[in-house]
């Protein structure tokens, strides 16, 4: 049994995490973490994900869980997710993280630890998902310039950041595909008299409404057809379920940042 600790417990990500966990037989819940001042610090982790006791209660002490644990997963914040990442590295354990919304310079710095540590990173644990990125590449190289690219997300109301680290992640490989730089074609939002499309611009689109898990579509529209691919997620277990197929993954890799292509061997 891997012994697994979750960051961020108490959250609709670790909630769920927590459960999948509780019901595993490939892993066991060796710890559950929150923010310092957080509502739900000594509550059972199970019971505040709603599915019964686990024995195992929510402590702002990561340090202190690292002895019994194998992995962290977190699904927090950018900060949070950086200083539990600096406590991994210390302890030597692996990490896999779903967070998203982090700068260049915290990019920069989740690079630079896991030179120390086995961590997956990605900005969407779907196999679904991580699938379309290798297929939707292989389509912008054969449609070509002759096709504009368009990329539409959509998420619930609470989401904080804006594009979706997916979406960003499905622009980035189309860019790659088709020999873009994405910080010079992207285009973020449009408004007024902006003019034709340019022939290399990428659209990337934000939806935000209600309660969507998550939507995402790339349409490639040439003159007189278009196509459209588009990955509807309807619940976030999608996520949680890649994330422990992550964990099971990492503990056995060496140090280094991988991705979940790598989990699911698709490079």
């Amino acid at each position: 049994m891997i012994k697994v600790i979750v960051a961020g417990a108490a959250g609709r990500m670790g909630s769920r995490l927590v459960a999948l966990i509780k019901d595993s037989t490939a892993l066991t819940l060796a710890g559950a973490i929150e923010g310092k001042g957080h509502h739900a610090l000594g509550e059972d982790a199970g019971e505040t994900a709603g599915c019964g006791r686990a024995g195992i209660p929510i402590t702002d002490d990561l340090p202190a869980l690292l002895e019994r644990g194998e992995v962290v997963i977190d699904f927090s914040t950018p900060e949070a997710t950086l200083n539990h990442l600096r406590a991994v590295a210390q302890y030597r354990r692996a990490m896999v993280i779903g967070t998203t919304g982090l700068s260049a310079l915290e990019l920069e710095g989740l690079k630079s630890l896991t030179r120390q540590v086995p961590c997956v990173f990605s900005p969407n644990m779907s196999v679904g998902i991580n699938l379309m990125y290798k297929v939707i590449g292989e389509m912008a190289k054969t449609l070509g310039d002759e096709y504009d690219i368009e990329v539409i997300e959509a998420h619930h109301r609470l989401k904080k950041d804006a594009p979706s680290g997916t979406a960003l992640k499905i622009a980035e490989v189309l860019a790659k595909a088709v020999n873009r730089d994405l910080n010079q074609v992207g285009v973020y939002a449009r408004k007024g008299l902006i003019g034709e499309r340019k022939k290399q611009e990428i659209g990337i689109q934000t939806i935000r409404a209600g309660d969507i898990v998550g939507d995402h579509t790339i349409l490639f529209g040439g003159m007189g057809e278009r196509i459209e691919v588009t990955h509807r997620a309807s619940s976030r277990d999608t996520f949680a379920r890649g994330a422990l197929r992550a964990a099971r993954w990492i503990v056995k890799q060496q140090p280094g940042l991988y991705d979940m292509m790598d989990v699911l061997n698709l490079k």
